[in-house]
């Protein structure tokens, strides 16, 4: 490692990428399957964007939701070093309980409290159902949060039973809610939705930054086009299984 590697290394902030991840009942088979198998492919990828990324550190944040909500990941933990381990599908849709958790962890004396300082977070929901809880209030309180209203925020909604209205009140726009409705769409969203956010998210604004608003927002708006982009492409799914 020359000296600038270790000037570079200390210097470089972190920026977190959250999956919350729905594990309820109605998940369980290939939709947890493919979701398992999606994330753990894609993390080669993940990792190499941070490695190669001068400016920021990616950190991954797993929350998953069936009866209550759990974090999987204690703190945030460096997408180098970080190694998934497959999720069970089992019980209810408490999205309430995991927006409470979220909004709890979006704080500097929590997840976001990296000395070297953070970039807003790239947040990514997956679902396949309606809450089974009042999300409502939580929800409301998590938008009232600097750090989730300057993230990256995208869904997808999986499957025909999603509740597209929930997942368009979380991202704040039908624009950044995917629609997986097979394995292979699936498969593809997750890994486009995934690396897309860490590459965008990594290079926006520190949130103490004057100009954080304008600066962020085109950030979101940049994943945005890029979905649009590419919707052909992530929903094109000829001779592939439907749920």
């Amino acid at each position: 490692m020359s000296f600038l590697d270790k000037i570079e290394g200390i210097s470089r902030r972190s920026m977190v990428l959250f999956f919350m991840i729905d594990a309820s009942g109605s998940m369980a088979g290939d939709k947890i399957g493919t979701l398992n198998n999606a994330i753990e492919e894609v993390l080669p990828e993940i990792k190499k964007i941070s490695s190669e990324n001068a400016d920021s550190e990616i950190k991954i944040a797993v929350l998953k939701f069936s009866n209550g909500a759990k974090w999987i990941t204690p703190k945030p933990e460096s997408a180098e070093a970080f190694a998934w381990y497959p999720i069970d599908a089992d019980g209810l849709t408490d999205f309430g309980q995991a927006c409470k958790m979220l909004n709890e962890k979006l704080s500097k004396n929590e997840f976001m409290s990296d000395s070297k300082g953070s970039f807003a977070p790239a947040i990514f929901l997956l679902s396949d159902g309606s809450p089974t809880d009042d999300y409502k209030k939580h929800l409301e309180q998590l938008w009232k949060n600097n750090w989730f209203k300057l993230a990256i925020r995208v869904a997808v909604a999986i499957g025909a039973d999603a509740n597209d209205d929930v997942l368009k009140e979380f991202t704040g726009s039908a624009e950044a809610v995917l629609h997986a409705t097979s394995p292979n769409a699936l498969a593809k969203q997750i890994r486009f939705a995934s690396i897309r956010a860490s590459q965008i998210a990594s290079q926006s604004s520190n949130i103490d930054s004057k100009d954080k608003v304008d600066t962020v927002l085109s950030k979101q708006d940049a994943l945005i086009e890029d979905i649009k982009s590419n919707a052909i492409d992530l929903n094109a799914d000829p001779n592939a299984g439907v749920w």
